[in-house]
């Protein structure tokens, strides 16, 4: 295998070759035994590559890996001092200094550099973030009117499919673009497989079955059980960025805000479940939350959907 590259050319060399052999190990480690997507191994990687990009200029030369046990609190809090500097988020920034902790952690469990000062660095407190969702009406609106935006039949009708896929069911983009064939012929449950490969059972509307067999019976490609669901028009996988330039353009045809995005129809699936009753466990069942905690944030915005409805319908709201 490749060694991946820290810090891309022409800013190499960088890191020394020790280095570089512990975070391509990192790598397949966070692949093999942590079974991370693709997407958060290239995201985790980035932020190391920053951090090592960052220490060339501040320690003045090539990155050793004994050099990252040497490192002192001022050091790591330099590092995240560049970056609000910058401008990173909050988010961006309290990821960064979690997935350092951890590629730290993982260097001392296997003997290869010890340094206890990270645990000095304090996370930025991220911002509390509550999910946007789009009203009923809008997530219908979307889901119907998809199809008109694209030229040719097929692809409306696959298009409609998906975004029927990430509001009736709340599947994540990704999760729904990673589907293959195998999951054919469609029941009335689909086996999703969601963050850190953990895979979960769905229930499958009959519109959203309805939806997908009118895209197959159209599709001009025909991939076996391990090709894709949903290919983009020269039979390759669809991928994300297609379905979110979907997005904006129902911003602009619908008048829809800026916030309904492909996930704003996973917020809006829980959401309208949990306005219609839905218990709570169960839509974090639904969704794959690790967590009840990042569930109950849909409380938050049922609640101050009732008090709007409250302030706007009841008597005594304006006195």
């Amino acid at each position: 295998m490749a060694r991946p590259e820290l810090i891309p050319a022409p800013a190499a060399p960088t890191a020394a070759a020790d280095l570089v052999d512990a975070f391509a190990a990192w790598q397949a480690w966070l692949r093999l035994e942590r079974r991370a997507s693709e997407h958060t191994i290239a995201a985790y990687a980035r932020d190391i590559a920053a951090f090592v990009a960052f220490l060339v200029t501040h320690l003045g030369g090539p990155v050793r890996l004994a050099a990252l046990g040497e490192l002192r609190a001022a050091d790591f809090r330099a590092f995240l001092a560049a970056r609000v500097k910058r401008g990173q988020a909050a988010t961006s920034n309290a990821r960064a200094v979690s997935v350092l902790r951890g590629f730290f952690r993982w260097l001392d469990r296997r003997g290869l550099v010890r340094n206890g000062q990270i645990g000095t660095l304090r996370s930025p407190k991220r911002p509390h973030a509550v999910p946007k969702p789009l009203t009923v009406a809008d997530a219908l609106d979307a889901v119907a009117q998809v199809g008109a935006l694209a030229e040719e039949p097929w692809v409306a009708a696959r298009d409609a499919a998906i975004l029927t896929l990430l509001y009736g069911a709340g599947l994540r983009i990704d999760e729904a673009l990673s589907l293959n064939r195998g999951v054919l012929p469609l029941g009335e449950t689909l086996k999703v497989t969601g963050k850190g490969r953990k895979q979960r059972i769905v229930p499958l509307l009959p519109v959203a079955r309805a939806a997908i067999d009118t895209y197959l019976a159209r599709c001009p490609w025909r991939p076996g059980p391990g090709g894709p669901l949903f290919l983009g028009v020269r039979g390759k996988r669809l991928k994300a960025a297609i379905v979110q330039a979907r997005m904006r353009e129902l911003r602009t045809k619908l008048g829809l805000p800026e916030t309904a995005t492909p996930h704003a129809l996973r917020h809006s699936f829980a959401t309208h479940l949990l306005s219609a009753g839905g218990d709570l466990r169960a839509i974090q069942d639904l969704l794959g939350h690790a967590s009840l905690s990042t569930t109950q944030r849909y409380t938050e915005v049922d609640a101050a959907r009732m008090l709007d409805v409250y302030d706007r319908a009841h008597p005594r709201a304006k006195n």
